[in-house]
């Protein structure tokens, strides 16, 4: 069965999107003395124009040059403009990817960067699970994750890697939560649990699909019915203060997501 995805498409975009206002490219790609320095040390218009986009990318949005990327051309034209060379040189970069890894690897001992390893994915996971206890949204966890990276100087993996993260957190979370709620049961109460999933006298409905049903407009009959679900889940008499053991907000997010399901 296919893994669940955690990001949208548009997510998925915004979350290593480049600045494309003209000065939030102007505020993050302008090139200080030591950057034009080390960037004027390679020969050719084309070197120097691209080992000067893979240090751009490196700081924003903190990963090198992937083979598939596009730059954008206000960028590229940006970048040339400091260099004070042809921006149409670019193709002529990117199609070397042997050049290109060679000055990514300069670039990072350059910026005092690391390479996302094992070490930095098992810490990835255990702080997104502690945060996913709360919330069960993957571009929260996900953004998380890159800001943590960041500030780490650790260059940012592919996405897949980090919807990777956010999925075994969510999941490692949720087994939590699970153990936390169900450990106090009785078996009393587990019995009492499984007699929800029970159709109702009717035949229509589950006692769960009718104690999980909205408010309605309030009136003396509705009034009667909201009544006996407060008696039918009075009646369970779960443990108290069990509601306390998980976080209130991952368990309302976690509950909206099971109706959206079922």
């Amino acid at each position: 069965m296919p893994r669940r995805s955690i990001l949208s498409a548009a997510e998925r975009a915004s979350l290593l999107a480049l600045p494309d206002a003209e000065d939030e490219v102007i505020r993050h790609y302008s090139f200080s003395e030591t950057d034009l320095s080390l960037i004027r040390q390679r020969r050719g218009d084309a070197n120097r124009l691209g080992v000067a986009v893979q240090l751009c990318l490196l700081r924003v949005p903190g990963q090198g040059l992937l083979p598939d990327a596009s730059v954008p051309s206000s960028l590229l034209h940006w970048i040339a403009r400091q260099l004070r060379t042809d921006w149409a040189r670019w193709p002529q970069y990117a199609e070397r990817e042997e050049t290109r890894r060679e000055h990514l690897l300069e670039l990072r001992a350059y910026l005092g960067m690391e390479s996302f390893g094992l070490g930095h994915y098992r810490q990835a996971v255990h702080a997104a699970t502690e945060q996913a206890l709360q919330t069960d949204k993957g571009i929260v966890l996900a953004t998380s994750i890159l800001d943590s990276l960041r500030h780490r100087h650790i260059i940012i993996p592919a996405l897949d890697v980090i919807e990777r993260i956010c999925s075994e957190a969510i999941t490692r979370a949720n087994r939590r939560i699970y153990v936390a709620l169900s450990e106090p049961l009785l078996d009393v109460h587990r019995r009492r649990l499984d007699g929800l999933l029970k159709r109702r006298e009717n035949g229509k409905t589950t006692w769960l699909a009718w104690l999980r049903q909205s408010p309605v407009k309030p009136n003396s009959r509705h009034m009667l019915e909201h009544i006996e679900r407060l008696k039918a889940w009075q009646a369970l008499e779960l443990p108290a203060g069990i509601e306390r053991l998980v976080h209130q907000r991952g368990a309302v997010r976690r509950g909206a997501t099971l109706r959206r399901r079922c």
